[in-house]
């Protein structure tokens, strides 16, 4: 979560933009996404650079032949030369960053420099400047990104909700995708459950020995010398794709990965949900947390999906399998409800992950975790397409490290380092120790309950066993209470009467 100063900063940058003339407060946002953006891109472009000399490589600067777009060459300038300089030069050089066929041009088209007073260009600069945006606390982009949108009047009606970084990492970890995979996100947001995707994947090709972690967990110096260059070029180029039927969020997104060296991102506008959207069968890892709230219009809902159904939720799981390759897996956050619903559509959704995929892992998660956005109660489910579900693994998530309360402080309570682990080293053939917050479910017991995937339906309840005295001997407990009370009554007495 962002601090009281950072949010304090922001609201500053939102008001200014206010009275600078622009109202409309995603108008404000994208605007504000671009700023970071072009600050950003420097630090990115050094990091890259210090990346390629640690394998040895000759490194091409982002900012070849235009090194005046670099954001420490023009924040000093005069407030009407700045907002003609970047007006005209910078803003046209991010808009075709990479290349004017590229999908990142093609999302930027429509990009439009809004800001319409020197003065306000330069005080958002400043103030831009001054936010502490770095590859060591990312998370305080995706958070600052979070909190603008919070503003918004309509934030949430669609039920999207940034997902908190530190539990798309636990996703990702127990997904484990892999160099040379196709890797989807159809409800891509900003973009952060591909940003650690690939993260993830530079992480597992880099050398320990210069991997650093920060508090959050989120790996630093990912270098990837373990990957030849043309699995490297496949993985920035080839690897990562998202969509998103918010034209704003795509180009957020875009930037984003852009940010996080993704060089050529394969993200795009789509209602992947409609007619239009006709992709199949084509990658090898799903990750997302599609919109959990609303219905569609009939009319426009794909036919390829086989659950009949209006609810958002439930198509998108419909649309999971279907984008993937057979043997392809998915980890995917969906309300708590599509696990016991009992409607026609929410049972014939938990049949078709049981019966016709292999159902590994359901992760109840508490309420609390999209706090201070959203109180909804999730979980997380994790699968296989193809084949049939023998056995499923639980775990009933209590804590994730922070409170649960809309403060969202850090607490240490965690179990999300359990969960990883236990995973990790799942094993049909084992039981939990009391206390623990895991356990297997036959396929065929879940079957027997209607394909009901809650926690609490199958979680045993330990009740220890409380030994009582004889009765007699309580009650002679009691008779000798009473007689030594009415003994220390008759001593008060005599003494008051003195």
């Amino acid at each position: 979560m962002l601090k009281a100063e950072l949010k304090a900063q922001i609201d500053k940058l939102r008001d200014r933009f206010w009275s600078g003339g622009i109202s409309n407060p995603l108008a404000a946002i994208e605007q504000i996404s671009y700023l970071i953006f072009m600050k950003r891109l420097e630090d990115i472009d050094h990091q890259q650079k210090k990346a390629a000399e640690r394998r040895g490589e000759k490194y091409i600067s982002i900012f070849k032949d235009m090194e005046n777009c670099r954001w420490s060459s023009w924040i000093q300038m005069s407030a009407e030369e700045m907002l003609a300089h970047v007006r005209d030069k910078v803003f046209p050089f991010i808009k075709n960053l990479k290349g004017e066929e590229s999908l990142f041009a093609t999302a930027m088209k429509d990009a439009i420099f809004m800001i319409p007073k020197a003065s306000l260009l330069q005080e958002s600069v400043r103030i831009v400047d001054e936010l502490n945006i770095s590859q060591q606390n990312l998370d305080t982009q995706g958070d600052l990104y979070e909190y603008l949108l919070s503003k918004l009047n309509t934030s949430g009606e669609n039920g999207q909700f940034r997902t908190p970084r530190h539990i798309i990492r636990m996703i990702v970890k127990l997904v484990g995708p892999k160099i040379g995979g196709r890797i989807c996100d159809p409800a891509a947001g900003t973009g952060g459950f591909l940003v650690n995707a690939y993260w993830h994947i530079l992480e597992e090709n880099t050398y320990k020995d210069s991997i650093e972690y920060d508090e959050e967990g989120a790996p630093h110096h990912l270098a990837a010398e373990r990957l030849d260059p043309k699995r490297r070029q496949f993985l920035k180029e080839k690897s990562i794709f998202g969509f998103d039927f918010d034209t704003t969020m795509v180009r957020i997104g875009l930037m984003n990965m852009v940010l996080h060296g993704v060089e050529k991102p394969n993200f795009c506008y789509a209602d992947t949900l409609s007619k239009a959207f006709e992709e199949r069968e084509k990658y090898d890892v799903v990750l997302a947390n599609p919109p959990f709230k609303g219905s569609i219009d009939k009319s426009d809902i794909s036919d390829q999906f086989k659950i009949k159904s209006t609810k958002t939720e439930l198509l998108f799981i419909n649309l999971f399998v279907r984008l993937l390759v057979k043997g392809g897996q998915c980890g995917a956050i969906v309300p708590e409800g599509v696990l016991f619903g009992s409607s026609k559509a929410h049972q014939e959704v938990r049949k078709m992950l049981v019966d016709d995929n292999q159902l590994e892992g359901v992760i109840s998660m508490p309420s609390g975790v999209f706090k201070p956005y959203a109180g909804v109660s999730t979980a997380v489910l994790i699968f296989t397409k193809g084949g049939t579900t023998e056995k499923v693994w639980f775990y009933d998530m209590q804590a994730d490290g922070y409170s649960l309360d809309d403060k969202r402080q850090k607490v240490k309570e965690n179990d999300i380092p359990d969960i990883i682990q236990r995973w990790q080293e799942r094993d049909p053939n084992k039981k939990p120790k009391k206390g623990e917050n895991w356990f297997w479910v036959d396929g065929s017991e879940i079957r027997e309950n209607k394909y009901d995937l809650s926690v609490s339906r199958y979680k045993q309840i330990e009740y220890e066993e409380v030994r009582y005295e004889a009765p007699n001997k309580i009650m002679d407990h009691i008779l000798s209470l009473e007689e030594t009370i009415q003994k220390q009554v008759k001593e008060i007495r005599e003494m008051t009467r003195h």
